[in-house]
């Protein structure tokens, strides 16, 4: 099978604006000023709709049809066997041309009995560019509170009461299902997530969204306040998330690996990649990778690439950086669910 080189698919008119970071990354001409986010490798719609947001290849069909068409190609036998023909995956870059606002994405279980969802929406950040990230509360907030602050938009008390961590390119942020989180303004990430688009505002005032209506998936913000976690976590339960850019050792804590993996390959000269279905973000230099006997695709920064199970171990070649983001192993739990590698180092 052939790597798929992935053109942007840039869902319009999103509640938050942003995009300008996303097409000079890509080196593409700019998008409208409300097409913050490039949804790669997607089989997963833009909540309320029937087709945005999905990946769409070259020949017209959709990626969701084609692994429907072929799972055991495009994800191998082990991932099929425990996952069906769910990639189990979906990759974003996202450009905050503001702070996007307080919200928290429900977790398995909750989306199972509430939505009756497939998955939640655990998630993870690959920094790009610097800036400061609100994660988690310093202080638990009752649940009347809670109601209180969401019905009359008090942004300050809810902001004050959040961690503020400031982040640098390289880092990584694991955000689990409940956590209340905000990207900042002039953050651009990678973000690996489960593939759903499942949000829980807590506040919408100053964005174009009426989060009374559409802050808490349908089901009234009594039930989708049960999803959110609102007790204290302490600056050592925040930074456990999080992993700086020089600690080479590993990306994401082990919480992560029954959710997603990720890999950042510093590219020297040749060498290859593990078999498997993945999503490749090129972050830096010039790099060429090459499928079985296929012809090789050079690409440089910013470019984003499939790579189905069927195409083999893939050959890379150059100098550069790439990003790999990977489903969850199969049967997967407290593994090791990231690495650093160097590939081709002479």
């Amino acid at each position: 099978m052939n790597l798929y080189v992935l053109a942007s698919n840039r869902p319009a008119a999103r509640f938050y604006r942003g995009g300008a970071r996303i097409a000079d990354f890509r080196g593409e001409a700019p998008y409208g000023p409300d097409e913050p986010e490039d949804w790669v490798g997607s089989v997963t719609t833009v909540a309320g709709e029937q087709s945005v947001g999905r990946t769409v290849l070259p020949g017209g069909s959709s990626l969701a049809e084609a692994i429907a068409s072929d799972p055991r190609a495009w994800l191998g036998d082990e991932h099929v066997t425990a996952f069906g023909a769910d990639p189990m995956l979906l990759v974003k870059l996202l450009d905050a041309g503001q702070r996007l606002p307080v919200h928290a994405h429900p977790g398995r279980a909750w989306a199972l009995e509430h939505l009756g969802a497939a998955h939640g929406k655990t998630e993870a950040w690959y920094i790009l560019t610097p800036g400061t990230v609100h994660l988690g509360l310093t202080e638990s907030i009752p649940r009347d509170e809670i109601e209180r602050i969401v019905r009359v938009q008090d942004t300050t008390t809810l902001l004050s009461a959040m961690h503020r961590i400031d982040v640098r390119p390289g880092d990584t942020v694991h955000v689990p299902a409940g956590v209340l989180h905000a990207i900042g303004a002039g953050i651009l990430l990678v973000e690996l997530q489960e593939p759903e688009d499942l949000s829980i505002l807590l506040e919408w005032r100053g964005f174009a969204i009426d989060g009374s209506a559409a802050g808490h998936l349908g089901v009234g913000f009594d039930t989708a306040l049960g999803a959110v976690e609102t007790r204290a976590m302490s600056i050592d339960e925040v930074e456990h998330l999080i992993h700086r850019q020089e600690d080479s050792s590993r990306l994401l804590p082990d919480e992560a690996a029954p959710y997603f993996r990720l890999e950042r390959t510093a590219v020297d000269g040749p060498a290859q990649l593990a078999r498997g279905y993945a999503i490749i973000v090129v972050l830096e230099g010039e790099v060429t990778l090459t499928a079985l006997d296929e012809m090789p695709e050079k690409l440089r920064s910013g470019s984003t690439v499939l790579v189905p199970y069927g195409a083999g171990e893939v050959r890379v070649e150059g100098a550069g950086a790439l990003l790999v983001c990977r489903p969850p192993l199969p049967g997967s739990s407290g593994r090791s669910a990231s690495r650093t590698t160097v590939a081709g180092r002479r």
